[in-house]
């Protein structure tokens, strides 16, 4: 099974700058492209082109790296829809990340111009600016029903896009724990992480700001969905004292596996993908649902101003909310699929991944799962400031 799976996942890219030590680490290297956008606030209703799906069958995607079951094989999931639809799909995997790629696209849809592009798929926080920015069209939900009828329950009513007027989730992911069993005990909580001796220097955090404080706004007893500024400011404040202390050996993108694997470090805090592409090779590699929860994100299915395929773009959506189109890519990608029915279709396709709960987890493993609440421009300058400057050192 390893062996047939990309190299790359999707989240390998998120936060390119990797690995983030301590020793020698620079603040000013850390810092973010905030998102200040003066004037650039958008009326989807008034920023939008003629759609020319009727007699243009094309449609323009851009993705996330290795984030498709093999696109030029006959029988994938990508060259039956072209078949069935007619379609001729343009898909690029230039998304790399949600910054990089929103500072790429700002100044056009930020002036209501077309960035040649149908679909764009982001992350959770990412499709909120967007959204609230007026950068993006409202789906027709007559041309979308198997998302309306198929979307896994805990994906909806997600506080930025309640009805799904605006995104379908393409995968969607958790953040945990994992821990290497041959090196260490289980550790079961977030606050074990970064408090157990015997894991001190041996630890190591995500680099992805949501991630890793809505861990610490949970441990202080607040809701990562909806906090104060006085919250933050307890939880930024804890985090500094676990740095300060040592625990905390790095922080980490997707870098933190190969070092996981190896018994570099003992436990860490990790994206559920990762840790299934990390079990075929060692099955030492354990992922845990702490007791303080799960950050459960995904990265969406958008369309932006100005797109000139819209109902093509509909078209995939609903032909990906398919089960059996669905069950296709999740025993791919391997991450959570977010297509009701597509676990009875798995059977049909691959029976092994069934009752892998990273990629069908059932009501009680997402029973406590939390999203992160969307900042304006105030907060996110705020609030990235105070994160870069705890791991920078």
């Amino acid at each position: 099974m390893a062996s047939t799976k990309a190299g790359l996942s999707r989240r390998a890219l998120l936060r390119g700058a990797g690995t983030v030590a301590f020793a020698g680490a620079s603040v000013a290297a850390l810092k973010l492209p905030f998102f200040e956008v003066s004037g650039a606030q958008q009326d989807p209703a008034k920023c939008i082109a003629r759609d020319r799906s009727g007699t243009d069958k094309r449609l323009v995607v851009s993705n996330w790296p290795g984030y498709i079951d093999p696109k030029r094989k006959e029988t994938s999931t990508f060259q039956v829809f072209q078949q069935q639809t007619g379609i001729t799909v343009d898909y690029t995997d230039d998304v790399n990340d949600n910054a990089e790629f929103y500072a790429k696209v700002r100044n056009q849809l930020g002036t209501c111009e077309p960035i040649d592009r149908d679909m764009v798929m982001l992350t959770d926080w990412m499709a909120a600016r967007m959204i609230g920015l007026g950068w993006i069209q409202p789906l027709d939900p007559d041309k979308v029903p198997n998302l309306h009828a198929n979307l896994i329950e805990p994906l909806r009513n997600r506080q930025w896009d309640r009805d799904l007027s605006y995104h379908a989730p393409w995968q969607t992911g958790l953040t945990g724990i994992a821990y290497n069993a041959a090196k260490t005990g289980e550790v079961k909580t977030f606050a074990e992480l970064l408090t157990k001796p015997e894991l001190k220097g041996r630890v190591t955090l995500l680099s992805e700001m949501r991630d890793t404080m809505g861990f610490m706004l949970r441990i202080g007893g607040a809701d990562p969905d909806d906090f104060t500024p006085e919250e933050w400011e307890n939880a930024i404040e804890e985090l500094r004292k676990v740095v300060a202390s040592g625990q905390v050996r790095a922080f980490t993108g997707n870098d933190y596996t190969q070092d996981l694997a190896a018994g570099n470090i003992l436990a860490c805090e990790a994206w559920s993908g990762d840790v299934i592409q990390l079990q075929f090779e060692n099955p030492d590699i354990k992922f845990v649902v702490p007791e303080e929860g799960l950050a459960l994100w995904s990265d969406n299915m958008l369309v932006p101003n100005q797109a000139t395929h819209q109902a093509n773009a509909e078209a995939w959506i609903d032909y990906y909310y398919q089960p059996e189109v669905a069950a296709k890519l999740a025993a791919w990608v391997n991450y959570i699929c977010p297509v009701e029915g597509a676990r009875e279709e798995m059977e049909k396709i691959d029976p092994s991944l069934v009752d892998n709960k990273l990629i069908f987890p059932d009501e009680s493993d997402l029973a406590d799962t939390f999203d992160f609440m969307p900042l304006d421009d105030r907060q996110t300058i705020a609030y990235e400031r105070d994160w870069s400057d705890v791991i920078g050192g």
